[in-house]
């Protein structure tokens, strides 16, 4: 049987999933409710997160599809995938056009050669310009270098929701079959006798976990044939050689893993045997044989602190909260996520090296839903030494706005030594591109959706490390820290909430030093939470008057590591987010602020 490898690649929300579900659903390989985004964060976010494989058979072909993540804090989730295939289908949005994200993964697929399929997508909106999207495509395959091969790239249009897909704009169709029939003209066969006749070659592009048969790895045949009960030779990035041997082997077939016998060149396959396999490495059939490139992946960009739970509310929710319990959480990820890297060297935190907040988050809120109890530092950039130039990370922001509101979006950006790039006014919106440093980025976010009342739509994507800008002055918010422990009251509450943004409400738990809002001031205000109102036997005007308190500001992962300060932490259990300061009394605070500033 024939077999085509593909996979699908887009910006976030352009219907990557969506398409997905539609090819299996229409060949028969999965149920209408069925999704590839099958994780719980995944479907709650409405993003994918975690790369997935299936397969479908059209025309007595199969077809393997890897499903990407779209966010650029994944972007190591697509890169590993890129070399295990022989095309990607792009989806863009007929609306809003090449987005950051696609041009990540478009350059990652053109520098490897790959000739891509474009599928316009969502040509049902109101306001799609499927043609006008088609030359931006085109500009930007140019601008990425494409060579006259790729640039004769053929398009497809479809409406990924409803399963339809069409060659040309006014054709009619029903179904996704145009799709198909054009990936098996465009896409090269990947199996082929004279590679089944080769030596065993396989690449793992990507790693799962099964608490019965271990670390699995999932991966692409090169060459050759592959069995149960197959002794290997495996060969590391540095050439170190070591052996091994298979115990179970999967095979993809819609959402679901096939035990097979074996399986030969051209097929994506899951290993069971391999305890301390990794991605990158080479699996072949002797010791003679050359192994594959290294699969590089971009490296981190922001640096935190993992730490134990010491707060005066620590073990109250996890089951997990001894820093034994936290590194052995954190080892386990490491097998699977090959954007994090951890420095395990200090006795008292891990420092964990990520992508982006978005990356970390994930990972804590996954975490937390684990039972998992701790606490992390505010999130710094990277900063380092390239030939004694002090480098640090740079994004390109692509935002979108209505044209009112554009002037303080690119005051604050320019503040935040970003630079202007292109400024496209059209339909009553304007689509401004920015460089700025990844240091400018973190916190603004919320200062954005404030700016720009909820209306407003940013997008980043790394592009790599530049001279450093100097120093750089942010508008800090200073905290209300309460000074006492116990149940905050609406009464007091009440008179806050004048003084601030409120991060709690009524009846909400709170201790000495935890952070309860934000001072509109700027400067830290130590405030009481708990007092009530005095009683009296006078009567008043007023002393029945109705307590009105504001709805306060929910603490989530990526708010609140953009909005706490260097003296502060974020405190994270299964069943609450706080944050509060590293030390909590306000004698503490003071003796350390004297102590820095002699």
């Amino acid at each position: 049987m024939d077999i085509r490898n593909v996979a699908i690649i887009a910006h976030v929300d352009h219907g990557k999933t969506a398409l997905t579900d539609a090819l299996m659903q229409q060949t028969g390989m999965s149920g209408k409710d069925v999704s590839m985004d099958s994780n719980a964060l995944e479907q709650e976010r409405g993003i994918t997160i975690y790369s997935k494989n299936t397969s479908i058979y059209y025309k007595d072909t199969k077809i393997n599809i890897v499903d990407t993540p779209g966010h650029a804090d994944f972007g190591s989730e697509v890169e590993r995938v890129l070399r295990s295939i022989d095309s990607v289908i792009l989806v863009v949005d007929a609306q809003e056009g090449p987005m950051p994200q696609t041009k990540f993964v478009l350059k990652k697929s053109l520098e490897l050669g790959l000739k891509p399929i474009v599928v316009i997508n969502k040509i049902d909106k109101s306001a799609a310009r499927p043609d006008e999207v088609q030359e931006m495509v085109y500009e930007l395959f140019l601008d990425l270098g494409a060579d006259d091969k790729q640039l004769n790239f053929s398009t497809i249009y479809s409406i990924a929701r409803e399963g339809i897909a069409k060659s040309k704009l006014h054709h009619e169709s029903d179904n996704l079959i145009p799709l198909l029939d054009l990936i098996l003209e465009k896409v090269n066969p990947a199996s082929g006798s004279d590679k089944n006749k080769k030596p065993l070659l396989i690449q793992p592009f990507n790693l799962a976990y099964d608490n019965f048969l271990g670390r699995l790895a999932i991966g692409r045949i090169y060459d050759g044939e592959i069995s149960q009960a197959q002794e290997v030779v495996i060969k590391n990035n540095k050439n170190k050689i070591r052996k091994g041997k298979i115990t179970k082997l999967f095979t993809f077939e819609g959402l679901n893993r096939k035990e097979v016998d074996k399986a030969c060149a051209g097929d994506i396959v899951m290993i069971a045997g391999l305890p301390d396999i990794f991605i990158g490495e080479t699996i072949c059939e002797n010791e003679n044989q050359e192994k594959l490139p290294d699969i590089s992946i971009d490296e981190p960009t922001i640096v935190l602190n993992f730490l134990v739970n010491n707060s005066p509310f620590a073990g109250h929710d996890g089951k997990f909260v001894t820093s034994r319990q936290i590194k052995e959480r954190l080892h386990k990820e490491l097998e699977v996520n090959i954007g994090l890297k951890i420095d395990f060297s200090s006795s008292d935190h891990s420092k964990v090296y990520g992508r982006g907040e978005m990356h970390i988050a994930i990972l804590l809120e996954n975490m937390r839903r684990e039972g998992y109890e701790l606490q992390i530092s505010q999130p710094h950039v990277i900063i380092k030494e390239v030939d004694g130039v002090k480098m640090e990370p740079f994004e390109e922001v692509t935002i979108n706005v209505p044209n009112d509101m554009t002037g303080v979006v690119i005051e604050k950006l320019s503040k935040r030594f970003g630079t202007m790039i292109t400024m496209c006014p059209k339909h009553g919106a304007t689509k401004i591109i920015f460089e700025i440093p990844t240091r400018g980025l973190l916190g603004y976010k919320n200062e954005f959706i404030t700016d720009t009342h909820g209306e407003g739509i940013i997008y980043s994507r790394i592009i790599g490390f530049r001279p450093h800008v100097g120093k750089m002055r942010k508008k800090e918010l200073g905290s209300m820290i309460s000074m006492a422990t116990g149940k905050a009251l609406g009464f007091s509450l009440f008179n806050l909430q004048n003084r601030g943004e409120l991060y709690i409400g009524a009846n909400t738990d709170v201790y000495e030093g935890m952070v309860v809002g934000n001072s509109s001031k700027g400067e830290d205000m130590v405030v009481n939470p708990i007092k009530g109102k005095n009683l009296t036997n006078m009567r008043s005007s007023n002393a029945d008057e109705a307590i009105r308190l504001v709805q306060p500001k929910e603490i989530t992962l990526e708010s609140g590591m953009s909005i706490m300060g260097h003296d502060e932490y974020l405190e994270i259990t299964p069943k609450n987010i706080r944050l509060r300061k590293k030390h909590l009394t306000e004698n503490e605070r003071l003796r350390v602020y004297r102590a820095s500033n002699k």
